[in-house]
């Protein structure tokens, strides 16, 4: 029996896998997210640890017996986010997460103390990593710096509550800007350009690798045996992934979450930092991936609700999907940059944009409206990674927004791809964990028999016919961005002292 653990920005989740890849059982627990200032959004990582105690103690009571069956837990995670602690281990400042984008100007800085930087890292200086974090906090919080003696992403937090060790996977520490990523090792040189050296980062291993064990007091209160496995894991997306068996050269999936992700694995190092694509090392040995990333995705959608007063998410796809085709012909163009944006724009201020309202619009139209912006930005970063080298063969969809069967043949006519969808895709990164953790602890495994796609529930083909129509669209939604690049940044007044 494995256990699968995923960090996620919105909730923590938990799944029971035995070794047939049968999922037994799943828990999930609810988390916040704190904007104290525009641009910022943190966590605090005692949250993360309740939130998985609580899901733990969920499983124990429904299934004792498998879970006191497990051999392995993996991990994964929201990247990029920064947990700092003090030489006892203590959180010294809430946890800056990944679309948080108060570090602007530090990228700046970054690329100009170390013009190698996207050579080493394969990677632009986003605010969103992990590095222009620290560079913020050695600023603006000077004292927190100075006390800082570990540097940890988010899920490697949940690894040392569980094990008491400091490590992490190279998948998860590619988007720190401290790797270099061809490589696979930390570059001294990007952590001297913000004052850290390796003793402030946790040791490396491969995703699929021991990556600790569990500790004997929690072993015991959870009712499972000695010597239980960590394994190394992944970031969120890889680990999904894997989760989704896009292992192999050429294989591809999109995730529909609180962000949206185009990955695509690789089996080389394949760069294109200049269009903001992300280049990662993939969970497993001598594999790398590459992604383009949206900072709005299915989040867009819960937004949308909200502020129509829809009765909830189902109830507006609902809505939309009554609604006469003819309808959408002139609906709004939406730009979804709710929380700025990466890929291929790299502009964390940009904002959110609906455009071209009338007294017309309906409701179903403005949700209408920003289902295409999502897949209108993922087309986007689509673009990019074919400028990257990237070669598409085979699509899975993942993430919330993949329940939508409306929402994925929509993207399906945007992209030109077909989609498919697959049972357990909300769970994709827990379920990725769980294999990491099988692969943890049977050394030698064959990594193509483990990593298999889950049941397929459709394959969504595109549309003859309607793409035509849709890219037009697309070029108007270019053009407005183009159109108010140069006034984002000014709508946007910060104070940067907390």
């Amino acid at each position: 029996m494995y256990l699968g653990i995923d960090l996620g920005t919105s909730e923590v989740k938990i799944l029971l896998l035995d070794d047939s890849q049968q999922v037994i059982a799943r828990a999930s627990e609810a988390l916040t997210v704190s904007r104290l200032q525009p641009l910022w959004s943190e966590q605090l990582p005692h949250d993360w640890w309740a939130a998985a105690e609580r899901g733990i103690a969920s499983l124990k009571q429904t299934q004792p017996q498998a879970l006191a069956a497990v051999k392995g837990i993996g991990l994964s995670g929201q990247m990029h986010g920064a947990v700092l602690l003090d030489k006892q281990d203590q959180v010294l400042r809430p946890a800056i997460l990944w679309n948080d984008v108060r570090a602007g100007a530090q990228c700046q800085a970054l690329e100009k103390l170390v013009p190698q930087s996207r050579h080493i890292t394969g990677n632009l200086a986003m605010p969103g990593f992990t590095a222009p974090k620290l560079l913020w906090v050695a600023e603006h919080e000077p004292e927190v710096f100075q006390r800082t003696v570990k540097v940890l992403l988010p899920k490697d937090f949940l690894r040392l509550k569980l094990s008491g060790e400091y490590i992490s996977d190279l998948s998860d520490a590619a988007g720190t800007l401290w790797l270099d990523v061809q490589k696979r090792d930390w570059s001294d040189v990007m952590l001297s350009a913000c004052g850290l050296n390796r003793g402030h980062m946790p040791r490396l291993v491969e995703g699929c690798a021991p990556g600790g064990v569990l500790r004997s007091e929690l072993a015991r209160a959870w009712g499972v045996g000695e010597g239980v496995v960590i394994a190394g894991g992944a970031g969120d997306n890889a680990a999904s992934a894997i989760g989704m068996g896009v292992v192999a050269n050429g294989q591809a999936m999109i995730s529909l979450g609180t962000s949206g992700v185009f990955f695509v694995a690789n089996d080389r190092y394949l760069p294109n930092p200049e269009q903001g694509v992300h280049t990662f090392c993939h969970a497993l040995p001598q594999q790398w991936h590459q992604m383009a990333v949206i900072l709005s995705a299915a989040s867009c959608l819960r937004w949308v609700t909200q502020v129509t007063n829809a009765k909830d998410e189902a109830a507006l796809l609902q809505e939309i999907e009554a609604a006469p085709a003819r309808e959408f012909d002139h609906a709004p163009l939406f730009l979804p940059y709710l929380s700025g944006e990466r890929t291929p724009h790299n502009n964390p201020h940009a904002k959110g944009v609906w455009f071209g309202l009338s007294h017309d619009t309906s409701r179903a139209a403005l949700g209408y409206a920003v289902l295409e912006g999502v897949a209108f930005a993922l087309l986007d970063g689509y673009r990019a990674l074919q400028e990257a080298g990237a070669t598409v063969n085979t699509v899975s969809l993942v993430g919330g927004g993949s329940k939508s069967r409306y929402w994925s043949g929509l993207l399906a006519n945007v992209l030109g791809l077909p989609m498919t969808r697959h049972s357990g895709g909300d769970f994709g990164a827990a379920f990725g964990a769980a294999r990491l953790a099988m692969m943890a602890t049977n050394p030698g495994a064959d990594v193509s028999s483990i990593c298999l796609p889950p049941p397929v529930i459709d394959i969504i083909e595109a549309e003859v016919g309607k793409r035509d129509r849709l890219l037009q669209r697309h070029e108007q939604f270019r053009k407005i961005y183009n159109a108010l690049r140069p006034l984002f940044s000014d709508t946007v007044r910060v104070d940067q002292n907390r």
